[in-house]
């Protein structure tokens, strides 16, 4: 959600970067390795008045130009002299503070993805996807907030650390359906939910729906003692904004929201939505195959010029044999790296064509047998629209099983897996059955929207959609642009998850939006400034 998943959002740990970066990257890898508003529609009308008035801030330098703080919060909206939750704050000053407009509070994604860790890293990932600019640094104090549940406001958890690993082996076939037989999908759900259950109380679980992480944003809008809020949202983030700006139009200044997820879809099927993401994801892995077989295999020698029938044989070969991964210096494990993992980690590098040189040399060292690259970039993807094993993973389904409507009945399950296999047949049996947790959820939530987020009173918003998107396709943009009430689309060329931040074009647009309130005129498109190229930058050899 970060499926994307993220959003929400596909990550590696250290960001998609500039290609020459990632080139760079490899190369030392490599050497390493081997060496509330009546506008709130279907929604409880509670606006932050029924809340007990939070206090001002009291914020600590916690590093370089940076204030932490928390905010308590009631757990549930419809009970504000409850329990109380502490959500982690951050704040970035405005840098120019004699041109300062205000705050601006943005989600990076996941759902899952720390806000507040992703601000203390924007220094170092300059260039990637949410990155802000140094005009809007000046200007506003940006202002992260960890959801509740995610990062340092309470995170989930839901496996054990011993758990985790077991779950990371190499127990997952490729060609299966959801990487194993159904009976232990089954009773791999029944562990995770009941662990969920287990570690946090239900009526927590059942409070990390995005309606209440809306009204906690207002709550810290009010302790910020701002009359309103500038609002910037990615993956994940463009669900918190529309139901912020659908439950508190009057407190919106501007609002920009990049790879936008069909809200729609998101509090709707999740089995439907599922399967978006599927063929999104296989669209992005069969622009990397086209790419590759045109430039010919002087430039991609990947597969002598049919990169997919050495990609089908490199997983077969990998899932029947694993290749061993000699613990690296530096206290890097070892382990195996097989096609399961194979195939994770090419559907995260073929999601973002700055990483597709980066993939053509991982995926060379690996026919060469030497699978360290692959195996370290399939370690670092922390966020994926489908089952990881990661701690962050848990934050991710929480979140999402309290907003998704996903059906109880397995038969629902089993048709979906079909349909998702046949539409994608590389990505699909990833997406099959990825649901299941939030069909055995143990905290249902009773009272999510069921209306469209319409946004009504608010200021236009800037939908930012890339044409070839792995976690939410460009019809998802055109999508939300349809269903708020006011919006303005901007379409990206080209293959990746997010867009400001790696583009000029966008840069100036988002930049003008929500700086000025000035967008571009409604379907204009950015194109893509550097070509994509699966040209290896290292070849891996032994």
């Amino acid at each position: 959600m970060t499926y994307a998943e993220e959003g929400e959002k596909i990550m590696i740990q250290s960001k998609p970067r500039a290609a020459a970066q990632y080139g760079a990257a490899l190369a030392v890898a490599l050497m390493t390795l081997t060496g509330c508003s009546s506008g709130a529609s279907g929604l409880r009308s509670m606006s932050t008045a029924s809340a007990p008035s939070p206090e001002a801030l009291t914020w600590s330098e916690c590093g370089k130009n940076l204030e932490c703080t928390t905010i308590e919060v009631p757990q549930e909206y419809t009970e504000p002299a409850g329990t109380q939750i502490p959500l982690a704050v951050m704040r970035h000053r405005a840098t120019d503070p004699g041109h300062r407009i205000g705050s601006l509070v943005f989600n990076p994604g996941g759902p899952g993805v720390s806000a507040t860790e992703t601000l203390r890293n924007l220094p170092e990932t300059a260039g990637t996807p949410g990155a802000f600019s140094p005009a809007v640094l000046a200007t506003f104090d940006i202002i992260a907030m960890d959801p509740r549940g995610v990062g340092r406001s309470q995170a989930v958890h839901c496996l054990t650390d011993e758990q985790r690993v077991d779950a990371a082996g190499t127990a997952f076939d490729p060609s299966v359906p959801g990487g194993k037989p159904l009976p232990q999908l089954l009773a791999d759900t029944a562990a995770f939910t009941s662990g969920c259950a287990k570690h946090q109380s239900k009526k927590f679980l059942a409070s990390l729906s995005t309606d209440n992480v809306a009204r906690d944003i207002d709550q810290v809008r009010s302790a910020l003692g701002e009359n309103k809020i500038t609002y910037y949202g990615l993956s994940y983030g463009t669900v918190v904004g529309p139901m912020y700006a659908t439950l508190f139009p009057h407190r919106v200044r501007q609002m920009v929201l990049d790879a936008p997820v069909d809200t729609n879809q998101w509090f709707g099927n999740s089995l439907l939505f599922q399967n978006d993401v599927a063929v999104a994801s296989e669209r992005t892995l069969n622009a990397w195959f086209k790419t590759c077989r045109t430039e010919g295999t002087a430039v991609c020698p990947f597969g002598a010029g049919d990169p997919e029938a050495a990609f089908d044989t490199l997983i077969d070969t990998l899932e029947a044999e694993p290749l061993k991964i000699t613990p690296a210096k530096g206290g890097a494990l070892g382990g195996e790296l097989d096609g399961a993992m194979t195939l994770e980690a090419t559907r995260a590098l073929a999601g973002d064509q700055n990483a597709w040189p980066l993939l053509t040399s991982a995926l060379l060292a690996a026919q060469k047998g030497n699978g360290a690259p692959l195996y370290t970039l399939w370690s670092s993807v922390t966020v994926s629209p489908f089952p990881v094993p990661t701690a962050m993973f848990e934050a991710h389904t929480a979140v999402r099983c309290a907003d998704w409507e996903t059906p109880t009945g397995i038969a629902a399950h089993k048709a979906a897996a079909s349909k998702a296999t046949a539409d994608a047949k590389r990505i699909g049996p990833r997406a099959a059955y990825s649901a299941l947790n939030c069909a055995r959820w143990p905290a249902p939530n009773k009272d999510r929207p069921s209306k469209p987020l319409t946004g009504a009173g608010a200021p236009p918003a800037l939908v930012v959609g890339g044409r070839l998107d792995p976690v939410t396709p460009h019809h998802w943009a055109e999508n939300m642009t349809r269903t708020l009430d006011s919006a303005v689309l901007l379409t990206r060329e080209g293959v990746g998850h997010g867009s400001y931040g790696t583009n000029t074009c966008v840069n100036s647009a988002v930049d003008a939006a929500l700086i000025h309130g000035t967008h571009p005129a409604d379907g204009a498109v950015c194109k893509t400034e550097k070509p994509a190229t699966t040209r290896p930058v290292v070849f891996g050899d032994r």
